[in-house]
């Protein structure tokens, strides 16, 4: 139960006043509500989480090690990242098309390059919107691959993963614990907002 003195102090503004201005306009700010500052924290988890998830898919695939690439199996050792699943797991109305790019070495490359552009930026904080927006379709294409999912009529964790994405997106949850605050300085960042 909130008490008066909680509420009251949530509702609490602090006033700005700049050099010469005291006396005339007053610029207020709203202070920062203590469940404000924690839910950029969760954000925070929630993207160091998914940028974990896509990156060691990304390492384990690359090198074959064991978890959900077999030992010696990985890209570098000439095994395909994607053949397993576009050739076994899709189903649905758009199997057909996923079986047909299976070990295409374009369809390799761009799905290691997303797990890694998706990944990488996620856990140092740094151009989340486009990771996050690569996600998303990341997640997109892969729920297509799976038409119709096993255990629900049309929920499944990659439509989970993708409001996930698109909220990291909106929330630059790049900024606290992460490079995001050195990266939006930037001249590159400055002059091109959407690498945010």
């Amino acid at each position: 139960m909130i008490t008066a003195a909680e509420r009251k102090r949530s509702r609490v503004e602090v006033r700005e006043y700049r050099i010469g201005d005291l006396g005339r306009a007053e610029h207020t700010v709203a202070a920062e509500k203590p469940a404000d500052s924690m839910t950029k924290y969760v954000w925070v988890a929630l993207r160091l989480s998914m940028g974990w998830t896509f990156f060691w898919a990304f390492v384990d695939k690359l090198f074959g090690l064991g978890f959900a690439t077999e030992a010696g199996k990985g890209w570098i050792d000439g095994g395909s990242p994607t053949f397993g699943f576009l050739n076994f797991a899709a189903k649905g109305p758009f199997a057909e098309l996923y079986s047909g790019m299976a070990a295409s070495p374009v369809v390799e490359w761009m799905f290691m390059l997303g797990l890694l552009g998706i990944g990488l930026p996620l856990l140092l904080g740094i151009g989340v919107r486009i990771a996050g927006s690569i996600g998303i379709v990341m997640y997109a294409l892969m729920y297509t691959a799976l038409i119709t999912p096993e255990n629900n009529p049309f929920m499944d964790d990659h439509i989970v993963g993708m409001m996930i994405m698109a909220g990291l997106v909106l929330a630059a949850a790049g900024s606290p614990i992460g490079l995001g605050k050195l990266w939006v300085r930037t001249r590159l960042v400055k002059r091109y907002p959407i690498l945010k």
